[in-house]
């Protein structure tokens, strides 16, 4: 038996119209949207960004909780259009680097609440 996909993931943040703001400009816009929470799809996943229960507190996320989440792309095309939007929406971006580990190239950015974003290319 194995996993097929990931199902959907839930991201607390502290903002919602800021949030939705921010990944609306490489995800388009949300399947669904309240001023609690916005939901979005990327192929079979759902990603579910919603407000805390109670008061939203930071964690550093190289010593623990999620370090960050990786969307993937097939070509180096899309992963400069990537860049290309990223630019165009003024988001802060580590530019094309070359993952060490994968050798496949990436690029990286943080969402409004510190969340490390990935696009990562995996070609066919």
């Amino acid at each position: 038996m194995k996993i097929d996909f990931i199902d959907h993931i839930v991201i607390i943040v502290k903002n919602i119209p800021a949030t939705e703001k921010f990944y609306s400009s490489f995800l388009g816009k949300p399947a669904y949207l309240d001023e609690r929470m916005a939901i979005y799809e990327t192929g079979e996943t759902k990603l579910f960004f919603v407000l805390p229960k109670g008061d939203y507190e930071t964690r550093d996320k190289d010593k623990g909780g999620l370090n960050h989440v990786a969307f993937g792309v097939h070509t180096p095309e899309e992963l400069k259009s990537f860049e290309t939007m990223l630019n165009a929406a003024a988001i802060k971006h580590s530019g094309i680097k070359i993952d060490k580990h994968g050798g496949k190239d990436y690029i990286w950015f943080d969402d409004p609440d510190g969340g490390r974003v990935e696009i990562y290319c995996r070609p066919l």
